[in-house]
């Protein structure tokens, strides 16, 4: 990297028209709707902008970059032939690994203090702007953290689950300065069916053994991994660790995935060959178990996706604020900002709701609004994502197709989290089982959307009819409608109580009373114009 622009004077032509180069670009600082939406919280917030002030460097998108292009090396075996079972990542993956643990990503949301799952939510939104790999193990070893705790396991995992050290070395937990964990449950007979699973658990003393496969195995070389077993008393959670005392576990790396999305961070297909493993839970109760950590991933997955779109517009407002075609300005041009305020709108409601989710996490009775928040938070900002990445693209043109500009890998990681922990299908069908299995989840989102009833006429309207059509719980074919509904009402009800009028208006107007076209960019000029200046205080 230069301190010294590029001649722009070539030999066949004068480079003219195109945008500088970003330089620093703070997440934190240039958002000034996630301010609004965390505002009141004082010096809690200062984590987030020294967070966001290490993630804006411009030698950090570099990093980025390099991380993008080096992939994860698999090193199964040493020179002589040993087995080693290995992957090797670039040293940028590294340094994005080493700031986020020192931010605290992955503990923040235990260590107590106000708004503790907000910021950790803000943390995920803010490096998923950046670069999203290395979130991965970052979010298992926060989902983690209740199970764990509640384990009966030696201190030592609780330690360095919660240390800001990050500490990369092959040693056993216990002599660590910190460690991840990952999470391997899925097998090629199941998929989401993980009562299929066919992993054998058999006893060695105060611990077991496992014998079996895993088809997908995120973050390969934490220092343990969540995974599921048959055991006598049936289905039960286990901790296995990567490494023990005085040798290599019983894990066997047998590729890694040649995968769509990012390329900095690793997934595998691994086989247990009797690997050391300590029981989670209850025996027999191991979905149980391990799905209070799943539910911890599913607001990362419903943040993740609002720092993606949050990315791809400020690229795209980059890009067409620096560019002129036809004696103006892109951003100028009526049309271009209608499709700009149409993608910002997705974008606001996104981080809204999940915000509000995030809030409702920190416990009390509003974690009964978070069971059923996060579901719906997750099916809309994923099924809503690849679609603004894809026309931040466009807007950008031909250059928006090319590696020199940060969209292409933001169009492939996009659809990632609406499949990781729950594709749509499997997390509309939970988000009916949990409205019909906990009275207190249908009863807390109700209260919650009863809060703002009387703020915006358009709101009140939309959310008459909705319980109009469904009185009680839709048939399972109409379970995404249903969710999709629900979650713009969640999302407006937090827009409308977020000091942000004039984009809830905007997103009752566009969203709510069904006036705008299909197609992005199809919407009233006066919602669009309301929608712009929150994102970017134009």
């Amino acid at each position: 990297m230069t301190g010294l622009p590029g001649t722009a004077e070539l030999e066949t032509h004068r480079v003219v028209n195109q945008p500088a180069p970003a330089g620093d670009v703070d997440p934190w600082q240039d958002d000034p709707m996630l301010h609004r939406a965390l505002r009141g919280q004082g010096a809690a917030l200062e984590d987030l902008a020294r967070y966001g002030a290490g993630l804006g460097a411009a030698g950090m998108r570099d990093a980025a970059r390099d991380a993008e292009r080096h992939p994860p090396e698999l090193r199964l075996f040493d020179s002589g032939g040993r087995r080693l079972d290995e992957v090797h990542f670039h040293p940028a993956y590294h340094r994005f690994m080493r700031l986020s643990v020192g931010a605290g990503y992955h503990s923040i949301a235990w260590e107590g203090g106000p708004a503790a799952h907000a910021r950790h939510a803000a943390m995920v939104y803010l490096a998923s702007q950046v670069e999203p790999g290395h979130c991965c193990p970052l979010t298992m070893t926060h989902a983690a953290q209740p199970v764990i705790a509640a384990s009966g396991l030696p201190a030592d995992w609780r330690r360095g689950m919660m240390s800001r050290d990050y500490d990369p070395s092959i040693r056993p937990a216990a002599a660590k300065a910190g460690i991840t964990l990952g999470m391997a449950m899925t097998e090629k007979q199941g998929g989401s069916d993980l009562r299929a699973t066919q992993t054998q658990a058999r006893r060695d003393g105060a611990a077991w053994r496992l014998t079996g496969h895993k088809w997908f195995c995120s973050a390969p070389m934490s220092d343990g991994f969540l995974t599921l077993a048959q055991a006598p008393d049936g289905l039960t959670c286990f901790l296995v660790p990567r490494w023990l005392e005085q040798e290599r576990n019983g894990i066997q790396l047998q590729r890694l995935k040649d995968k769509l999305g990012n390329r900095a961070n690793a997934s595998a297909e691994i086989e247990y060959r009797e690997a050391l493993a300590w029981q989670l839970g209850e025996a027999g109760d191991g979905i149980r178990t391990i799905l209070e950590m799943v539910h911890h991933t599913r607001l990362d997955t419903a943040m993740a996706p609002v720092g993606l779109m949050r990315a791809a517009l400020r690229e795209a407002h980059r890009w067409i604020s620096q560019r002129s075609a036809f004696q103006r300005r892109l951003i100028d041009q009526p049309l271009m900002r209608a499709v700009l305020a149409d993608l910002v709108l997705d974008w606001a409601g996104c981080l809204a709701l999940g915000l509000g989710v995030a809030a409702a996490s920190e416990g009390g009775h509003d974690r009964a609004l978070a069971r059923i928040g996060v579901a719906l938070a997750k099916y809309l900002a994923n099924k809503l994502c690849p679609l603004v990445v894809a026309e931040a693209m466009e807007m950008l043109g031909g250059m928006g197709y090319v590696e020199d500009t940060p969209l292409p890998m933001l169009y492939r990681e996009a659809p990632l989290n609406g499949i990781w922990e729950g594709s749509g299908n499997v997390i509309c069908l939970d988000a009916l089982r949990s409205l019909s299995r906990e009275p207190l989840a249908a009863e807390s989102l109700a209260a919650r959307l009863d809060a703002v009833i009387g703020l915006e006429p358009g709101y009140d309207t939309a959310l008459a009819a909705h319980r109009a059509r469904w009185p009680g719980l839709p048939p399972e074919a109409e379970a995404r409608w249903f969710v999709e509904e629900a979650a713009l009402l969640l999302a407006t009800a937090n827009l409308l109580d977020s000091h942000e009028p004039a984009v809830a208006t905007s997103f009752v107007e566009t969203r709510l009373t069904g006036r705008r076209g299909r197609f992005i960019g199809a919407l009233p000029v006066s919602a669009a114009e309301q929608a712009l200046g929150g994102a970017f205080g134009e």
